[in-house]
């Protein structure tokens, strides 16, 4: 727990989430925004610190606060904000304090309490400072060379279109493909504001490494139809990729990689077992198992437009930030009441093993609800047939469904790429790999269970060249934790983990030295 202020105090903030308490008058109902910044000394023995609030309202309703005390090195600590008719309460999990407080009748200031374990209560005042007005954006162009690239995957004459981003200089450089994961994928694999092969390529590529990035097939440029399209296709396409690299005179041909999130991620591992493969290989949450036990796990069986964020995923998300933000506040309580850290330590793991029981639950729940419809798929030839009896089950199992959109899920569900994943195999031709591997699984992981890691692992088990690492915390899609996310035009913003791809970018340099 990090000391908020000065050792000479020797005075530690802990989180006190007591009763709502008085102030000398009795204000409004809190006002409609908060935003702005809310500064003032906060009063400890022998002195005082200064800090400061900031309140960002977001579009959603909800509202986003940090807390900074210059003097203890305290910059943007994420707070969250619980409003209780007229009580305002912030409270940081991560610093372990809570600021209990009313707003004056003015609406200019901020009147309260900050409490301690075994300190008397200390009032604190904070004054309104509006914020500043967002500066104008300007797009400077990046250190690195930009081109929109196409090219023909020949197996089936369908254009391909794309990025290609080279570091400044003669090279030649490394380079990598980027391969997404299911599903209409953008250049950039949009989902909403999350651009996780946008920010990759841009991190790369000032880092030395040239990345070329492709829209799917009938997304963006790019021809074709990505549901007609099979796992062998997708390799196809992979190969004409790194052969299209092989003719650039900037990029080293020797050292190709691939880096593939999701079904990409097999794709790589399959193209790196063939003649002309990539030198090296980052998975990112790469399946392990059959294509049939892959899709029986996937959260939503119809996919999103491209670009479209998951709201499937991001409920899920705001469920497990809820739970945690519960905990948190019985952590508070317990320390309150004098509770140890072995006490709180077994509260904390209690609630952990509830959480990965319900997850299990859950999964459990989509699996037996998705599989016997998959079966179908997989033993019955004739597709009307097959389309006619899923369409039946979809409509057994979920009656409020339009029929619109059962219609549609029964349809996918039979299309050319859906069965052929359903039997794909992804650990098949291992034996042939000769190429770096780098495996990175994210421990949160909702859409792919990160069982597929060890499945991996064990089937490339006699492979020298693969490192395995399983990354604490993360999700399929490698976001950073909230903490931090940027604040643009006064809203947080997903962004990819400055962990992951150091972690990327620090293995690829060694494989290019090697």
């Amino acid at each position: 727990m990090k000391k908020l202020l000065a050792s000479a105090f020797g005075w530690l903030l802990l989180v006190l989430l007591a009763p709502l308490l008085a102030v000398a008058q009795t204000p409004p109902a809190v006002k409609a925004t908060l935003e702005g910044e809310w500064k003032g000394p906060l009063t400890v023995p022998g002195g005082s610190l200064p800090l400061s609030i900031t309140v960002t309202e977001l579009a959603n309703g909800t509202r986003f606060a940090v807390l900074s005390v210059p003097a203890q090195r305290i910059n943007r600590a994420l707070l969250t904000v619980d409003l209780k008719a007229d009580t305002i309460i912030f409270d940081s999990q991560e610093l372990g304090c809570s600021y209990v407080c009313l707003r004056s009748a003015d609406g200019q200031q901020l009147q309260g309490q900050w409490r301690q374990q075994g300190f008397p209560s200390t009032m604190l005042t904070l004054q309104f400072t509006p914020l500043p007005p967002q500066p104008k954006t300007f797009k400077f162009p990046p250190p690195y060379r930009v081109e929109d690239i196409s090219f023909t995957s020949a197996h089936d004459n369908t254009k391909l279109a794309g990025t290609l981003t080279v570091p400044p200089g003669e090279g030649p450089f490394p380079a990598v493909l980027l391969l997404s994961d299911l599903g209409p994928q953008d250049r950039d694999a949009s989902q909403g504001d999350y651009k996780l092969f946008g920010a990759m390529a841009d991190y790369l590529t000032r880092h030395g490494v040239a990345v070329l990035r492709l829209d799917d097939r009938g997304v963006g440029q790019s021809g074709g139809d990505w549901r007609s399209a099979t796992p062998l296709d997708l390799q196809k396409d992979a190969q004409v990729a790194l052969n299209f690299l092989r003719t650039r005179p900037r990029i080293d041909i020797a050292q190709l990689g691939i880096i593939g999130v999701g079904t990409g991620a097999n794709v790589a591992l399959e193209v790196a077992a063939q003649p002309l493969g990539p030198a090296f290989v980052v998975s990112l949450a790469g399946a392990g198992t059959p294509g049939y036990e892959v899709m029986a796990q996937r959260p939503t069986l119809g996919f999103l437009k491209a670009g479209e964020a998951d709201t499937a995923q991001e409920n899920a998300a705001r469920r497990r930030l809820r739970q945690q933000q519960a905990t948190a506040e019985k952590v508070a309580e317990l320390r309150t009441k004098g509770a140890n850290s072995a006490q709180i330590d077994t509260y904390v793991g209690q609630q952990q093993m509830r959480q990965r029981a319900a997850d299990k639950k859950q999964l459990d729940g989509r699996y037996k609800r998705q599989r016997p419809m998959m079966e179908i798929v997989r033993h019955t030839a004739d597709n009307g047939q097959a389309q006619a009896i899923v369409l039946n089950m979809l409509r057994q199992q979920q009656p409020d469904l339009p029929a619109a959109d059962a219609q549609a899920l029964a349809t996918e569900m039979t299309a050319p790429w859906y069965r052929a994943y359903l039997n794909y195999l992804p650990t098949t031709n291992f034996g042939q790999l000769r190429a770096a591997l780098l495996l990175l699984h994210g421990t949160d992981d909702q859409q792919l269970q990160p069982s597929n890691l060890n499945a991996l692992e064990k089937a490339l088990k006699d492979n020298k060249r693969a490192q395995f690492r399983r990354l604490e915390g993360f999700n399929h899609t490698f976001q950073a934790p909230p903490q931090e996310w940027p604040l643009i035009n006064g809203q947080q913003q997903p962004v990819v983990s400055q962990q992951v791809q150091l972690t990327i970018l620090e293995w690829i340099r060694k494989q290019v030295k090697g």
